[in-house]
């Protein structure tokens, strides 16, 4: 039996689009009910402390016109926690957050921050929305992980995507993922898997057994603009389900 794995797609930089000049256009919920009718699963969306994309008001018209889960990505900050909890959203995965940044480079340190995880998270596990972290693919970071009490985690793809456009050590990189998805898998863990993903590399990824959900994000909207936001996401869905067979 084919295996099946979810695709969220992530419209943070439709919303890049639009603050590049003000206004409402491009539309982020209209890019969203497209993202729906295009066979994604879930909707995700990074409420950044800076807002230089996805805003609160985003959130709430996200959360009030979409019908597939919305997954929100914030900082571990008492401030976003706030608007999450404010919000409810289906779920929520834990990003490292650097003001300087072009995007995220790399994934949450569970280790160093595991005290201040553990204090901050509490209000999050007493509601019903589903906690999850983003962090790179290390065995360590998984057992603080788990030590934390989250059951949902999502790797860090970033490192390995570097690789495989250059050509330099994406196996090792790959491989690195594989061992750290089946240790995950040995943890009782859901994993999914996100970052720099894009037609070329993502089958690699979506092979690997355990990986349940990919989150891609930039590539698809960056390939819309020559090809329409459906025709990338329903290419991306079927390469997806070609890697499952």
């Amino acid at each position: 039996m084919d295996r099946y794995i979810k695709l969220g797609v992530n419209i943070d930089h439709v919303a890049t689009l639009r603050n590049a000049r003000g206004g409402f256009y491009p539309d982020v919920v209209k890019a969203a009910k497209i993202v729906e009718i295009s066979g994604a699963d879930s909707i995700t969306v990074h409420l950044r402390e800076d807002r230089r994309h996805i805003n609160e008001n985003d959130l709430e018209n996200l959360l009030k016109f979409i019908r597939v889960p919305l997954n929100l990505e914030i900082a571990a900050q008492e401030e976003t926690i706030e608007i999450a909890l404010k919000n409810k959203p289906q779920s929520i995965c834990f990003v490292p957050e650097n003001r300087m940044e072009i995007t995220t480079e790399g994934g949450l340190d569970v280790v160093k921050n595991f005290d201040y995880l553990k204090k901050v998270i509490v209000p999050l596990q007493k509601s019903n929305i589903n906690l999850s972290v983003f962090i790179d693919p290390s065995k360590e970071q998984l057992q603080a992980t788990r030590d934390l009490g989250i059951k949902t985690i999502e790797f860090h793809t970033g490192q390995y995507a570097n690789t495989f456009e250059n050509n330099t050590k994406s196996s090792a990189e790959l491989e690195k993922i594989q061992e750290c998805v089946a240790f995950a898998n040995s943890l009782n863990f859901n994993c999914h898997a996100g970052h720099g993903l894009n037609f070329d590399n993502v089958v690699s990824i979506a092979k690997i057994v355990n990986i349940v959900e990919l989150n891609i994000g930039h590539f698809l909207i960056a390939d819309s603009i020559f090809n329409g936001l459906k025709n990338s996401i329903q290419k991306m869905r079927q390469i997806i389900n070609e890697a499952t067979k």
